[in-house]
């Protein structure tokens, strides 16, 4: 899975996402994150799914979603 537009810090690993960050604006680069509430934060979400990064949540969410 990629990681959308997200730049790389300068010792070369992908910068982080902010746990401030809301759903409704994550969802315009991941589109996993559509079926959130849209006010809902990052943090919440990664501590509703017990998750501790963007690929474990976007894994997770995407599971959530087969299985309605």
């Amino acid at each position: 899975m990629g990681l959308g537009e997200h730049s790389r810090n300068k010792d070369g690993r992908y910068r982080q996402e902010r746990s401030d960050s809301k759903a409704k604006n994550l969802a315009a680069e991941y589109p996993e994150f559509k079926s959130v509430p849209p006010e809902k934060t990052f943090g919440q979400i990664k501590k509703q799914l017990g998750t501790t990064s963007m690929d474990e949540t976007r894994k997770a969410l995407r599971k959530q979603q087969r299985g309605r």
